[in-house]
Formats: C-alpha cells, structure tokens, sequence
C-alpha cells in the first residue's frame, strides 16, 4: 500500500509505516501540507493493527530535514497572512501526536537535522544518527526560539547542555549528537536500506523489539568532542540569566569562553532572553504544556521585529548582519519578555491542561 503527494510520501510494507518528506531540493523542509498530511497519516496508523512501527527518513542525501519553509514563513507574515499561524499550530499538534505515539517511531536522521526535523525526530524512541548528521537548534539566530518541543526536550538533556545548545545554536555532528543524547543509535549511512529491510523483514511490534533489530546496524561513531567542554558548559550555562552567562563567560580567559560569548553576542537579544526563560520554565512543564507555551511563544514572535530582519539578515539578503531591536541584552525588558509567555483567551493550542 502507498499513498503519495508531491511534498510527503507515505507507504506500508512488512508492518512498518513509511514516512519519506520529499523535498530534497529544499533539504526536505515543511510546509503546512506536508505537516497535515502526516498528522492524519500518524493517527491512521495508531489505530491500524496491521502497523507495528513507524519509519521517517528524508529524501536525497543531503538532509533529513532542515526545518520548516522560513522564507515563506517570513514572506507571508510579514504581509500579514495567516499561513504562519496554520504551519505552527499544525507542526506542533503533529509534534504532540509523535510524542504520544503509541507504537515505536524510528527517524532515520541522516544529513541536516535542525528545526521542524527535530521536531520531526527527537520525540520518538529511536533516534538513528549517520556519519552525515548534523544536529542543530539555530533559531535564536533568526529572531525566534528553539520550538517544536524544545522547550521539553532540551532542558532535559544532562546537565546545562540544552541551554548551552538553545542560546547558542551550535552545531553537533554524529559522535557529539549520540553523546548528547540526542541520537540513540549509529548506524553508517550506506546500511540505512538494509535498517528498513530489517524492520520490515521483523516486523516489530515493541520498542525493545525495534531496538534489537536496531542494535545489528550500530556501529562507533568516533570519539566525540563534547564531553571536553561539558564541565564548563555546565558552569557558565547555570546562571540565573542571559546577563549573567555572558558576564562568566566573558570573565574566562580561554579561547572557548571567548568565541562562545562572541556567538552569543550575535544572536537576537529578544530571543536569547525568551529562550532563557523557556528554557527553565520547559524543565517544569509536561510536554503538551510546552507545546502550549511555544504556541504563546510564536504568536508574539511574528508580531515582532527580530524575526523578519532576522530572516532578512540570513536567509534573503545573506548580509549575515541583522539589525536586532533592541540591540543589546541588557536592553530588553522583562515587560517585552513577559509578553512572550502570556496566556491567550480564547486561543490556546488545543492540546491537554493549560500550562
């Protein structure tokens, strides 16, 4: 059985659901269409006892999936059209419902994994890494934040590497993505075809199931350079404020605090502030919750400045020279990052208790 679009591609075989995002000229990024789809599809299949598990991969080879359609997402907000509040609202029910999921849910994150294909990856079982990954959560970047559950997520990696990870936007390839515990498991690329052979061969029925089958592919990654920072990211990223992290990283003498403090300093004060405080909140909320802040969280976001020039800065003129407002940290006020957080009447994603 297959069903099929231009955007997503969905097929079953053996027991296993097929999940392939088809955009691999635009490095499998969403769209709103995509995110419907496989929202309906997922509760299909929660429901079809002839499916034992889920597979999601990316097409081509160079991304699983880079995250959603930013430029149209700025275009559209910009002119005041109501397509980035339809994408986000669909893309974080569709994140809900893979963290609910009832059967195990394998993403093949192969290539460029970063906003909406975290989304798409990070909340299910089984996490499969190649020598190709790249993880990232760049969005304080660009104006806006780390969503599609990062707020659930990443304060609950260890120690403060979510936070380090959230401000910065840094970049993780395959060994640090499976020491980070981001990734549950390295299989090489090229055996990727066979991992799905495999599952549809086994037709697993449980995780534990899934994660023997898994386990035959997993091979070493390499050694991973992250646990060498690990000790000062969790020193200078517990502090109780933007303000505060740049203070002690900026106090170091070493080269690492220093080009870490000078990253930070390029990102959108707005959304390092906001990120700050999502994060902290996210480590007390359940997962619905979170999805249910992020909502609040995004609507102010397209209402404000930092996105669009953010965008602009990066993504259309390519200046990389963004024009932030306010300007500095120390600028923005716990007034605006207030805004960020409050609740919405008569508006709230309609998923489990307020949060």
């Amino acid at each position: 059985m297959s069903e099929s679009s231009e955007e997503i591609l969905f097929s079953a075989e053996g027991g296993v659901g097929h999940v392939l995002m088809n955009r691999p000229q635009a490095l499998n990024a969403l769209t709103y269409d995509m995110c419907v789809a496989f929202r309906r599809q997922l509760a299909a299949w929660a429901e079809d006892p002839a499916i034992g598990c889920v597979v999601v991969e990316g097409a081509g080879d160079r991304a699983f999936c880079a995250g959603g359609d930013i430029r149209r997402l700025h275009d559209e907000g910009r002119a005041g059209g109501s397509y980035p509040r339809d994408f986000y609202g669909e893309e974080y029910l569709g994140n809900s419902a893979i963290h609910h999921f009832p059967k195990p849910y394998i993403a093949l994150m192969d290539g460029i994994v970063m906003g909406g294909g975290v989304g798409w990856s990070v909340h299910g079982g089984h996490r499969v890494i190649t020598q190709k990954t790249l993880f990232a959560m760049p969005e304080t970047g660009i104006g806006l934040f780390p969503d599609v559950g990062g707020s659930f997520f990443m304060p609950r990696l260890e120690g403060e590497l979510g936070m380090y990870l959230a401000l910065t936007g840094n970049r993780l390839k395959a060994a640090d993505t499976l020491a980070a515990g981001i990734g549950t498991i390295y299989v090489p690329q090229e055996r990727l075809p066979e991992v799905l052979a495999a599952l549809r061969a086994a037709g697993p029925r449980s995780k534990a199931e899934v994660a023997d089958v898994l386990r035959g592919f997993g091979a070493f990654p390499g050694e991973a350079e992250l646990p060498a920072y690990r000790a000062r990211i969790d020193r200078h990223f517990a502090h109780d404020s933007v303000e505060a992290i740049l203070d002690s990283l900026e106090g170091e003498s070493d080269e690492w605090a220093k080009e870490v403090a000078k990253t930070l300093r390029t990102k959108s004060p707005t959304s390092l502030k906001v990120t700050f405080r999502q994060m902290r909140q996210g480590a007390k909320l359940d997962f619905d919750a979170c999805m249910r802040m992020e909502w609040r969280m995004v609507n102010e976001v397209m209402r404000n400045h930092d996105f669009y020039e953010g965008v602009r800065a990066v993504i259309i003129d390519k200046d990389q020279k963004p024009a932030w407002k306010p300007a500095s940290v120390e600028e923005v006020s716990k007034e605006a990052v207030d805004a960020y957080f409050a609740a919405r009447p008569g508006d709230e994603l309609p998923l489990g208790s307020a949060g």
